[in-house]
């Protein structure tokens, strides 16, 4: 396993987070525009703000992984559910232990605010993340359907 450091994310790690977020974005072959960056960046730094984002952090202080989770109620539970929306590592240390590491991460925040489910999407092509998804939760049967107003 990689030796990693999992923490919150902070104020000082814009420039590691933003090509690990680039490089989530190009791996789903999408983009966002600059605003909707910069608002994601604010918020994931704001305590009181949604969502939330934890970073692996290797021996050297380089950002080597994020992730990103929010909290919201659910009308199958009292407690609420939390989604891990966003799961990066640097493809370079992959398969080391840093993607569980952060999923573990979020299991503990979501325990200590009482969440009785914590899920997330990946698409079907994500056969090597799947392998540690696989591992760590289990595969639901739900198809995901989206409507976009705009």
């Amino acid at each position: 396993m990689t030796e990693v450091t999992i923490r919150p994310l902070a104020a000082g790690d814009r420039a590691g987070w933003d090509p690990l977020w680039q490089g989530y974005l190009t791996y789903y072959e999408s983009s966002v525009s600059a605003e909707v960056t910069e608002t994601t960046w604010t918020r994931l730094i704001d305590p009181g703000e949604e969502p939330h984002g934890f970073c692996a952090v290797d021996a050297s202080g380089n950002l080597i992984g994020i992730v990103h989770y929010l909290f919201h109620r659910s009308t199958w539970s009292v407690e609420g559910y939390c989604y891990l929306e966003d799961l990066f590592t640097d493809p370079d240390m992959r398969g080391g232990g840093v993607g569980r590491a952060l999923i573990e991460a979020v299991y503990a925040a979501a325990a200590e605010k009482g969440a009785t489910r914590i899920y997330w999407n990946t698409q079907h092509f994500n056969s090597r993340a799947r392998v540690l998804y696989d591992r760590v939760a289990t595969l639901s049967p739900f198809i995901q359907y989206r409507y976009s107003p705009k």
